[in-house]
This record gives C-alpha cells, sequence and structure tokens, in this order.
C-alpha cells in the first residue's frame, strides 16, 4: 500500500501564497504520476496540477495555469505544490493522488491512492 499525508493548509488573505507538501510513503513503483486535486463544498472535485514522477512532465488545470507549480522531491518521496496570487475561488480542500500509470491524466477516478486532504481557505 501506500500512504500520502498533506501538509501545509491554512487561511491565508487573496493575493497571498501558500505551498502544500505530500509526503508518499510505502510501496514504490518504477514510475507513477502524482496528482494535486481539489473539492470545494458542494462541488465535484477537481483537477489542480500533476507531474510524472521520472522526467518531471507536469500538466495544469487552466484555472491555475501561471500561479500555482508542481514540483517533487525525489529523494524525499515529496510532490510539492506552491500556490501564488491565492483567490477566494481557490478555497477547497486540497488533496494528493498518486496513480500507477505512466500517463498524465486528470480524472479523480483513474488515480489509485490519497491523502487525507488539507484545507485551504482564501479571504477576501
Amino acid at each position: 500500500q501506500v500512504q500520502l499525508v498533506e501538509s501545509g493548509g491554512g487561511l491565508v488573505q487573496a493575493g497571498g501564497s501558500l505551498r502544500l507538501s505530500c509526503a508518499a510513503s510505502g510501496r514504490t513503483f518504477s514510475n507513477y504520476v502524482m496528482g494535486w486535486f481539489r473539492q470545494a463544498p458542494g462541488k465535484e472535485r477537481e483537477f489542480v496540477a500533476a507531474i510524472r514522477w521520472n522526467d518531471g512532465i507536469i500538466a495544469y488545470a487552466d484555472s491555475v495555469k501561471g500561479r500555482f507549480t508542481i514540483s517533487r522531491d525525489n529523494a524525499k518521496k515529496t510532490v510539492y505544490l506552491q500556490m501564488n496570487s491565492l483567490k477566494p475561488d481557490d478555497t477547497a480542500v486540497y488533496y494528493c493522488a498518486l496513480d500507477r500509470s505512466i500517463i498524465v491524466r486528470r480524472n479523480n477516478y483513474e488515480y489509485d491512492y490519497w491523502g487525507q486532504g488539507t484545507q485551504v481557505t482564501v479571504s477576501s
């Protein structure tokens, strides 16, 4: 099994920044994709960003492109989400997830393992 633990959420004013972390432990794979998703109250879980572990191929949702940056630390088995220029619409629970496929995908149902989530609240 794989365990994913997120951290770094909190309350921030609009225009501010936060950095989320997701540490992976347990079973390892030769290559995989780590993704970030978010879910606001009353809304479906949506794709935010993803990175393929071996070569760093990245994808972003249009809504965060230019403001959020996904990165990884291979040695720490940790993926990060740097969030800048935050908006109230970014308020959600943010989840990291692991997809055993090597294709960078955006559908939450295609991811195999999930963290518990971390709350991000952006005040106006």
